[in-house]
């Protein structure tokens, strides 16, 4: 039974949650994050030819296929995708790659609680 229980979990982990990344950025930060400034940083090219908005769409409320290797991007906001930001490692891996190609370095915490108070406030 043991076999069967754990071959039908979800391939990814649940150990948070938007709004409890949103709480542990803006403690970081120590700010609370602003959904205004979070929209602004997401669709902003900061210099470079990309922002966040390029791959994940403006607003990245539908799935979207990735500019160079057409893979689906779902997507970033919660209310259209209940599988965001629910696993800390993923939300990790993915916003140091996404800042480091954006703004060629990581992401601070006050940027990352300013697009996640953005990306929660979307709603369909």
């Amino acid at each position: 039974a043991t076999a069967v229980t754990l071959s039908a979990l979800p391939a990814q982990a649940v150990d948070t949650s938007p709004a409890r990344q949103l709480s542990h950025w803006s403690t970081q930060a120590g700010a609370a994050g602003n959904a205004e400034q979070g929209r602004v940083f997401f669709t902003s090219p900061h210099g470079g030819q990309w922002s966040f908005s390029s791959c994940h769409g403006n607003p990245p409320v539908k799935t979207v296929q990735h500019a160079s290797t057409g893979k689906d991007i779902a997507p970033l906001a919660p209310a259209f995708n209940p599988r965001a930001f629910t696993d800390s490692a993923r939300v990790d891996k993915w916003f140091r790659r996404n800042c480091n190609d954006v703004l060629k370095r990581e992401c601070s915490a006050g940027e990352k609680a300013d697009v996640l108070a953005y990306l929660i406030g979307l709603k369909p």
